[in-house]
C-alpha cells in the first residue's frame, strides 16, 4: 500500500484557537525504583517552539517527556505549562497532546472515531467534533481514509491518525515520544518532512523524544542533547553541531562521529599549535575561553567533512594518513585512513576512492576544529 501523500498545506486552518505553550521545569528530580534518573533539571521551552529532546537509550530524554505528561511522579521540582503549576495535575488537565511509537489504535474503530474519541469521552459536541476531525484530517491528508479500519492503513497512515488523534484537541503543547522510529527509512523521512510543514501551519508548541540525530536536526527550533539524566547543551541544531559544548555532544552528532585525537598546545611567537605524532593544525584563531598555555594537554575534534584529502600527490598539508577503508556512499565516499596509529576518517564529495594503502595527505580547516579538556571533556 502506497502511503506517499503531497506535504501539507501551508494554508490549512488550524484545528483549534487554543494558544501555544511555554513549558518551564525546574529542579526536576525524578526516580525509578529509588534509582535518581533525572536529577536537578532546569529546561526552558518557548512557546511555538519544536525542541527535541535528542540522546542514547537510557539517557532520560522519555522519562522527561513522561513527567510533562504527567506519566510519572515527580520527586522533587516543578513543571509549569502556560504560566500555571501542573506538578500534580493529572494528564488530562495539562493542555497536553501526546503521541507515543505504538499508535495505540482500536483496532475496530474507523479513523474517524480513532481520531474523536478522546472528544466524544469528554462529551465535545458532535458538530464541534466534526469539524475538528475534518481540519486535522485536511492538514494529514486522511480525508479519503476516515472510514477505513487501521487494518486498512499503511504503518505511515496509521502514525497520522495517532497525530491526528492529538491533533484534535485543544492543547497548548503537543508531546512526541519516538513516533517514527518503527516506521522504514521512506517513511520515516516522508513522515518527517510532514511534521515539520506540520509545526509551521499550526504553530503549536511541540516537544519531541528521539535517539536519531537526522530527525532532531531536521526537525528542531532547538535541541537539547541528553545523557544520563542531564541535558548536556541545548541550542539551535547548527550551534550545537559546530560548538559542541563536551565530548559527548560533539561525538554523538553526525555521521560518522567526530574524530578526536590527543595532543598539546605549543604555544609562542603570536601563534598556538595543536601538535601530536603525525599531525600539525594552526589554532591561533581558536575562540579560547582563557588563555592557552604552552604544553596543555588538549583533545582536537574535527569532522569527517572538515578534513580535505590531497589524493593527487598535492604537497602535504596537517598531516597525512595511510589508506584503511573506502566506504563509497553514492554522493559521498568515507575515507578511513590510520596516522600514526589513530584512526581517522574524512569524507570526500563526488566519486572518487582512493586505493587501499596509498598514502593520503590531508589537510583540516582549521576553523571547524573543536579543543576539549581531556579531564573534564569540557569545551576549550
Amino acid at each position: 500500500m502506497n502511503s506517499s501523500v503531497d506535504l501539507p498545506s501551508s494554508t490549512a486552518t488550524p484545528v483549534s484557537h487554543v494558544a501555544s505553550a511555554n513549558v518551564d521545569i525546574r529542579q526536576l528530580e525524578i526516580r525509578l525504583g529509588g534509582v535518581p534518573i533525572i536529577a536537578a533539571l532546569d529546561l526552558h521551552v518557548q512557546a511555538g517552539e519544536f525542541l527535541v529532546l535528542l540522546g542514547p537509550s537510557g539517557c532520560g530524554k522519555s522519562t522527561l517527556l513522561h513527567s510533562i505528561a504527567g506519566l510519572l511522579d515527580v520527586h522533587e521540582g516543578s513543571i509549569e505549562i502556560g504560566g500555571r503549576d501542573v506538578t500534580w495535575a493529572d494528564p488530562k488537565d495539562r493542555s497536553i497532546g501526546m503521541v507515543f511509537q505504538s499508535y495505540a489504535l482500536y483496532p475496530t474503530m474507523s479513523v474517524e472515531r480513532n481520531m474523536s474519541f478522546g472528544l466524544r469521552v469528554n462529551g465535545t459536541p458532535k458538530a464541534e467534533i466534526e469539524k475538528r476531525v475534518a481540519r486535522a484530517a485536511e492538514i494529514l491528508h486522511l480525508q479519503e481514509l476516515l472510514k477505513r479500519k487501521p487494518s486498512q492503513l499503511s504503518g505511515g497512515q496509521r502514525q497520522r491518525v495517532a497525530i491526528g488523534r492529538a491533533l484534535v484537541r485543544d492543547v497548548g503543547v503537543f508531546l512526541f515520544d519516538e513516533p517514527l522510529s518503527n516506521l522504514d527509512a521512506k517513511l520515516r523521512a516522508e513522515l518527517r518532512r510532514e511534521l515539520k510543514q506540520l509545526h509551521k501551519n499550526i504553530g503549536t508548541t511541540m516537544v519531541y523524544v528521539t535517539h536519531d540525530q537526522v530527525e532532531a536536526m531536521t526537525l528542531a527550533t532547538r535541541i537539547a542533547v541528553m545523557n544520563k539524566g542531564r541535558i548536556q547543551q541545548i541550542g539551535a541544531p547548527g550551534e550545537i553541531y559546530n560548538r559542541p559544548a563536551n565530548v559527548f555532544v560533539a561525538g554523538f552528532l553526525g555521521s560518522p562521529s567526530m574524530n578526536f585525537a590527543d595532543g598539546t598546545l605549543q604555544v609562542g611567537g603570536g601563534a598556538v599549535t595543536f601538535k601530536r605524532a603525525g599531525l600539525s593544525v594552526d589554532v591561533t584563531r581558536y575562540a579560547f575561553a582563557q588563555a592557552p598555555r604552552d604544553g596543555q594537554p588538549v583533545l582536537l575534534g574535527i569532522r569527517p567533512e572538515d578534513i580535505a584529502l590531497h589524493l593527487d600527490g598535492a604537497a602535504a598539508g596537517d598531516g597525512s594518513g595511510t589508506v584503511a577503508l573506502v566506504e563509497p556512499m553514492g554522493a559521498q565516499t568515507i575515507v578511513w585512513m590510520d596516522v600514526q596509529g589513530q584512526q581517522i576518517s574524512a569524507m570526500l564529495s563526488g566519486h572518487a576512492e582512493p586505493v587501499v594503502g596509498e598514502q593520503a595527505p590531508f589537510r583540516i580547516a582549521a576553523e571547524k576544529v573543536s579543543l576539549f579538556d581531556p579531564g573534564s571533556q569540557e569545551r576549550l
